[in-house]
């Protein structure tokens, strides 16, 4: 059954699929606050970067292959969404899962 929606909420994900109800997954059993960090390092940099660029190249596939369409987020244009994910330094047209 195909994604619909995604949405997101304090301390949920919302996901609807075709033809069903929302179903809401909470986050706070998945996250603790000591997988937080306070504080970005040097190399933890590079990890946001690569997250962002495989975040683009998983909703880019989804889009693509008609799983979501491109206004699955209501409140949000597509654009939008890769402006976010390209602010995070990602390179959607040329993404690097390995970035220095």
């Amino acid at each position: 059954m195909a994604i619909q929606d995604i949405a997101f909420s304090s301390g949920y994900i919302t996901i609807t699929r075709e033809g069903g109800a929302p179903t809401r997954y909470p986050i706070a059993d998945v996250l603790r606050a000591l997988d937080i960090p306070t504080g970005l390092t040097y190399e933890q940099v590079s990890g946001v970067q690569a997250l962002a660029n495989l975040f683009g190249i998983v909703i880019k596939a989804l889009v693509e292959n008609d799983i979501l369409p491109e206004d699955f987020a209501d409140d949000y244009k597509f654009d939008h969404i890769i402006q976010a994910i390209e602010g995070q330094g990602a390179d959607l047209l040329n993404p690097d899962l390995f970035p220095e």
